[in-house]
């Protein structure tokens, strides 16, 4: 009996090791330009059951390697759920990206790889959170992407609200909202819904687990200050390499060498000055050519340089170029050093041809991550909040997403 018990407590502790948080593998060097989206521009795909997806990226290898492609469901804590493959597929994933060509006329060669999800061979049969995995032909994971499904059963209305903490009223955005269930019945809804808040669709500052403040008939009510605050950042700056051969606002010089170089006008530090609205696209990117048709293999890789100045207030810390061109990773390519001959932070990164937001963050010697120390917060900034609802009844092995919400800072209220 006690060898049976044992045997039994180990299993429980291997199933509870084996479930790991599926977090987005970074890319590698050779792998650029991953657009991953749904039905609109945004790159995170947040599809309804039935719509389609798109990935799309370039291997500077060029050398047509193949590439395979897993799907993974996950529950509210991005664990892998007790679902079994066929319970969440339609079909047989494991398959070839049989989609790519190379590059056309460019200094850079690399091969370009499309896929479309639902296709032939698999679709996708329940709602919940998603990770879609790409392998090599040595079946190495190259990288992995994060997506959301949903099924529209529930309405979720959301708005934007400064602070009520008079220490961060000029520098914090409150998301505030409301979950109507409508028909569907929710019977104990603070243990069966869940929902996850998103700043710009970047995961990491995610806020998770917040209970409904109270209940009006068959609506949830979310009206918290601090629970559900935000710092408001910055927009993000710009440049756009659409025209090869043409300077711009952001743009000092152009060079040619083996690929093109554009070198950016030095940025500043705007924490300490007041802010000033200009357009951003939240941290994203397009490609987009003007000296092609085909942006996804015409389009050329250039050396984009940054320079930033040093200040004592950035001490030891590393300063990286942050945006959604990597899927704000912070990796020794996008890491600036320190030129002694100028007094500036410098790095040069390779893009692909296209319009980019970026913006600097700092990560100190304990790996904490801070994201506006040169850009600064306020509340003024114009950002998108996602709000997702997760749903698991009484007997459920997995969650499903019952409805999305929206809400933008641009109309903020008191």
């Amino acid at each position: 009996m006690r060898f049976f018990l044992k045997q039994i407590l180990l299993l429980f502790f291997l199933q509870n090791t084996v479930a790991q948080v599926q977090e987005e593998v970074i890319e590698p060097e050779n792998i650029k330009s991953i657009i991953f989206k749904g039905p609109t521009e945004d790159q995170f795909p947040i599809i309804q059951l039935g719509e389609p997806m798109y990935l799309e990226f370039d291997d500077l290898l060029a050398n047509e390697q193949d590439y395979y492609y897993k799907i993974v469901h996950c529950d509210y804590d991005w664990t892998p759920s007790d679902l079994l493959k066929s319970q969440y597929l339609s079909g047989v994933d494991n398959q070839r990206i049989i989609n790519y060509e190379n590059s056309y006329t460019t200094l850079e060669t690399y091969s370009n790889y499309q896929l479309t999800i639902p296709n032939e061979n698999v679709k996708l049969k329940v709602s919940g959170n998603y990770v879609l995995e790409i392998y090599n032909s040595s079946y190495e994971l190259q990288f992995s992407r994060r997506f959301v499904v949903y099924k529209d059963i529930v309405k979720v209305g959301g708005t934007v609200k400064r602070s009520r903490d008079f220490d961060f009223l000029n520098e914090k955005q409150v998301v505030q909202f409301a979950i109507n269930a409508g028909n569907f019945r929710l019977v104990n809804p603070k243990k069966e819904v869940k929902v996850a808040i998103l700043q710009n669709y970047y995961w990491p500052n995610a806020l998770y687990n917040i209970k409904p403040q109270f209940t009006l008939g068959q609506e949830l009510v979310y009206r918290y200050d601090q629970e559900t605050a935000f710092n408001g950042g910055n927009e993000y700056l710009l440049f756009d390499t659409s025209d090869l051969r043409a300077p711009s606002s952001q743009i000092s010089r152009i060079e040619l060498n083996e690929i093109y170089h554009h070198y950016l006008f030095s940025d500043d530090y705007r924490n300490d000055e007041p802010y000033t609205f200009f357009p951003d696209i939240n941290g994203d990117f397009t490609i987009r050519t003007l000296q092609g048709e085909n942006a996804s293999r015409e389009a050329e890789y250039t050396n984009v340089h940054f320079s930033l100045p040093y200040t004592e207030a950035l001490a030891l810390d590393d300063v990286h170029i942050f945006g959604k061109y990597n899927n704000y990773a912070l990796t020794e390519e996008n890491k600036m050093v320190y030129n002694e001959e100028n007094g500036m932070m410098e790095a040069v990164i390779k893009f692909k041809q296209g319009f980019y937001n970026y913006k600097y963050v700092t990560k100190n010697s304990e790996n904490e991550i801070h994201l506006n120390p040169v850009g600064g917060n306020f509340h003024f900034t114009e950002n998108n909040y996602l709000i997702l609802v997760y749903y698991r009844d009484f007997g459920d092995i997995y969650d499903s997403i019952i409805g999305v919400g929206s809400a933008n800072s641009r109309n903020i209220t008191n």
